[in-house]
């Protein structure tokens, strides 16, 4: 009787009894050094990577921020596309993960950064204008008080 092959275990990339290497947390999680640990690591992509290849000439209908991580959207809405670069472009991911960030992450992010009404509205080249939160007022006041 042929006795079937028992099945692979999951490959952590660890070695046998070691845990699990860390995932990377997202950046609006962090907080201190560990945020600026991964806004360090992010600008480092963005300026080496991702500026140089899809940062495209700025517009007045295509906006970019010369001081981008001052904008806490633009952070959030890069270091996801970081995150999912690194999982996609990984060399040991399905061949079809580059084209798969293209099309799923870099194009509607780098749209919406870009959009005249986007984060970076009102920021020109050299010139970065703050934004207001909008105001908002809470729930659990209480009437009168």
């Amino acid at each position: 009787m042929i006795e079937p092959e028992p099945e692979p275990e999951e490959n952590s990339g660890t070695e046998e009894g070691a845990p699990p290497a860390p995932q990377p947390e997202f950046i609006l999680y962090l907080g201190g050094q560990d945020y600026e640990d991964a806004l360090f690591q992010l600008v480092e992509w963005t300026h080496n990577v991702l500026l140089p290849v899809y940062g495209r000439e700025i517009t007045s209908t295509a906006l970019w921020c010369s001081r981008w991580w001052e904008h806490p959207e633009a952070v959030a809405q890069l270091h996801g596309l970081w995150l999912a670069w690194a999982e996609l472009s990984n060399p040991a991911q399905d061949m079809t993960g580059p084209a798969a960030w293209h099309r799923d992450f870099l194009g509607p992010v780098m749209a919406t950064l870009r959009d005249p009404m986007g984060p970076f509205a009102g920021c020109k080249p050299g010139n970065h204008r703050p934004k207001e939160i909008p105001q908002m007022e809470s729930p659990f006041v209480a009437a009168g008080a």
